[in-house]
């Protein structure tokens, strides 16, 4: 099968179009086959290609296939799941220290990480969900903050913060969201109370404080700020970033506590379902195929049009 791998630490010319064997049920007993027509391309892939993660691989090494996000059709069958059956989810490739990634034709995941995609989502939006959105929803349970507390979502025009922000939304708290002021206008309709600019820590400070004189309960840090937002939250708030890569000190009683996403393809269903009624925003920025993936990487370092770029297998 048609795979792209990291032949080296670096830059997007390192991800080359390589062969590899088609995985075999067979060596990984209940498992199941995907036949992949789309794949997510993650802030997160951008960093392991560089080497910024490299301490994080362990005894990973290049050459190994990036890719966390799927969507595609089921080749082996689950219970309730059909072969052929539309499917979704992501694969925590670091953490099983296979290498294998989802810039390939085929991946073998646990029928526990897939979730059934509603004929009325395309396969491009359903790889641009997966870690995202469970990060996000992680992430809030991680704050297990009550109905109606403050909550400050930070990268909110990134994929991972718009989904923070509509779940936050929806779980009915009062949400301040911290992104791009072109983006004020969505922003709001995705459920932000109030949005505050990017820029200097100060002002940041400055504008939330601004929604939230009395401070926040508890902040999601998809933008990796850290320390200068602490200011901005309650004493004995609760503070989660995206990421245990920036990690702010904790002070006044404030609980610091790291997300890290975890497959979970009954909630992933959830989300799902909601985006096909109209209920949960996706945004797809570019659409390219799989021996692109060196330009996808190139375009999502750019940075000028917000959303997930998907490769298209």
């Amino acid at each position: 099968m048609r795979v792209v791998e990291v032949t080296a630490y670096g830059g997007p010319e390192v991800l080359r179009l390589g062969r590899r064997p088609e995985p075999d049920p067979a060596d990984a007993p209940g498992r199941v086959r995907v036949r992949l027509r789309a794949a997510g391309v993650n802030q997160a892939d951008l960093k392991i290609r560089s080497g910024r993660f490299a301490g994080v691989l362990g005894e990973l090494a290049p050459p190994f296939v990036l890719g966390y996000d799927f969507a595609g059709t089921l080749l082996d069958p689950v219970p309730g799941l059909p072969v052929g059956t539309r499917v979704a989810g992501f694969v925590p490739w670091i953490q099983e220290g296979t290498g294998a990634g989802t810039y390939a034709e085929t991946v073998l995941v646990e029928p526990g990480w897939l979730a059934p995609v509603p004929d009325s989502v395309d396969f491009t939006d359903a790889a641009s969900l997966p870690l995202s959105v469970l990060t996000a929803a992680q992430a809030l349970d991680l704050m297990a903050l009550p109905e109606g507390s403050v909550v400050l979502v930070t990268g909110a025009s990134g994929v991972v913060g718009r989904f923070a922000v509509q779940l936050a939304a929806r779980a009915g708290h009062r949400v301040i969201a911290l992104g791009d002021a072109g983006d004020a206008a969505e922003l709001g309709l995705l459920g932000a109370d109030g949005v505050v600019p990017r820029g200097a820590p100060e002002d940041v400070v400055t504008g939330v404080l601004g929604f939230a004189p009395e401070r926040v309960d508890g902040v999601f840090d998809a933008a990796l700020i850290a320390d200068p937002l602490l200011p901005a939250v309650k004493d004995g708030g609760v503070f989660v970033p995206a990421s245990p890569e920036r990690m702010p000190a904790g002070e006044r009683d404030i609980r610091v506590e790291a997300v890290a996403g975890r497959p979970d393809g009954a909630r992933l269903r959830e989300f799902l379902d909601l985006a096909a009624a109209g209920g949960l925003a996706t945004r797809v920025a570019d659409v390219l195929p799989l021996e692109e993936a060196g330009e996808a990487h190139r375009r999502a370092e750019a940075g000028h049009r917000p959303g997930r770029i998907v490769l298209m297998i």
